[in-house]
C-alpha cells in the first residue's frame, strides 16, 4: 500500500484536524503518500483529492474544525456516485482511504467496499454525540463536554446573580450523553434525557420544597431530543414560581480549540487505523473498547443501537434526575 487517502464526512468536530496532521506524518514515516479528499463524499464524487504533505498540516493541531472541510452528500446514496468517486481514487493510485465520521458515513463506506474488490477502507468515530456502538469514545466529544461546562458555568453565574432558572439545552440528536454527561459534572438540578425517565410532579414537589429551604435558583440541562425546552422553561415559572430563561447552546458545542484528551485520542485512532490498512483490513472501524483501540467491523458498530453505559444512567438516577 503506497498511497493512502483520508475525508471527513458529516458533522465537523474538534481533534478532526489533529486527525489529519498526525495522518500525514504517520503515513509519511511509513514510506507511504498521503491524500486528502477536500469537502467528504462530495469532494470524492468530484475528484476533490490531492497529495499532502507537511506543509498541508504545520499549526493546525490547535484549531476546530476541518481544514479540508465536510459534508453530507445525498449523491453517494446512488450507487453511480459511488462509481464515480472509486474511478476517482484508482485515478490516482490510492488503495487505501480513511474516514472520519459517524453511523452515516460508515454506511457509506461499507458500500464503497462492498462495490470493490481493490481499495480499503477503515472508519473513526468522530461524532460529539457519542452515540455510536461499539466504541466508549468518539473524536470531539471532550471538546464539547469542556465548551458545555463553560457555557454551564458561566449560566450559573446570572442565575445565581438573579434568582433565575436557566433550561439550558444541549446536542445529542437521540442521544442524552452529552446531557448527562454535562448535567453531573456541572452540578445541574435537573437533566432530562430519552435514556430516564422522569416525572415532572416529583421534580415539583423536590423543587418546591427546596425553594422553602432557601435554593434561590436551578440550573436545567435538557437534551435536543427531548424536543421541549421551552416547555420546561414555561414549567418553571407556572409551577415553581421561578422567572426563567433558555439556552440553547447550538453549534458552539462543535467547535473550539480541542482538548489535550481530543488531540491524542486522534493520533491514537489514526494510527491504528493506517496500521489497519497496512495489516489489510478492508472494512472496519476502529473502536475504543476497554482501554485499547481495536478494529471491529462495521455491522457491530453502524447497524446497532447505541446505549449510554449503564454506570452513568446510574449515576444520574442517584444524584435525583427523576
Amino acid at each position: 500500500m503506497k498511497k493512502i487517502a483520508i475525508l471527513c464526512s458529516g458533522g465537523d468536530v474538534s481533534g478532526m484536524n489533529a486527525a489529519l496532521k498526525r495522518f500525514v506524518e504517520y503515513t509519511l514515516d511509513k514510506g507511504m503518500k498521503p491524500y486528502f479528499v477536500e469537502n467528504g463524499y462530495e469532494g470524492l464524487i468530484d475528484g476533490h483529492i490531492h497529495e499532502a504533505g507537511y506543509n498541508d498540516v504545520a499549526g493546525i493541531i490547535s484549531i476546530g474544525g476541518t481544514k479540508i472541510r465536510t459534508s453530507r452528500s445525498e449523491r453517494f446514496k446512488e450507487e453511480r456516485y459511488r462509481k464515480k468517486a472509486l474511478e476517482n481514487l484508482r485515478s490516482q493510485g490510492i488503495s487505501g482511504l480513511v474516514i472520519l465520521g459517524g453511523d452515516g458515513s460508515f454506511k457509506g463506506m461499507q458500500k464503497l467496499t462492498d462495490e470493490s474488490d481493490d481499495i480499503g477502507c477503515i472508519g473513526i468515530p468522530s461524532t460529539i454525540d457519542n452515540d455510536i456502538a461499539g466504541t466508549e469514545y468518539c473524536l470531539g466529544v471532550d471538546t464539547a463536554l469542556n465548551g458545555i461546562r463553560v457555557a454551564i458555568d458561566a449560566i450559573r453565574d446570572t442565575a445565581s446573580s438573579f434568582g433565575r432558572a436557566f433550561v439550558i439545552e444541549v446536542m445529542g440528536r437521540e442521544c442524552g450523553y452529552l446531557a448527562l454527561v454535562s448535567a453531573l459534572t456541572s452540578g445541574a438540578e435537573m437533566c432530562l434525557i430519552p435514556e430516564i425517565p422522569y416525572d415532572l410532579q416529583a421534580y415539583k414537589e423536590d423543587f418546591i420544597r427546596e425553594k422553602s429551604e432557601g435554593r434561590s435558583y436551578f440550573i436545567a440541562v435538557v437534551s435536543e431530543a427531548m424536543k421541549h425546552t421551552e416547555k420546561i422553561a414555561g414549567w418553571f415559572e407556572k409551577e415553581i414560581g421561578i422567572e426563567s430563561r433558555m439556552t440553547v447552546l447550538g453549534h458552539i458545542q462543535r467547535g473550539g480549540i480541542p482538548t489535550v484528551h481530543d488531540r491524542l485520542m486522534a493520533f491514537n485512532f489514526v494510527t491504528a487505523a493506517v496500521d489497519a490498512l497496512i495489516g489489510g483490513d478492508r472494512s472496519a472501524v476502529v473502536c475504543y473498547d476497554n482501554g485499547i483501540f481495536v478494529c471491529k467491523g462495521i455491522e457491530e458498530v453502524a447497524f446497532k443501537a447505541y446505549h449510554i453505559d449503564e454506570g452513568l444512567l446510574r449515576l444520574g438516577r442517584e444524584f435525583g434526575f427523576k
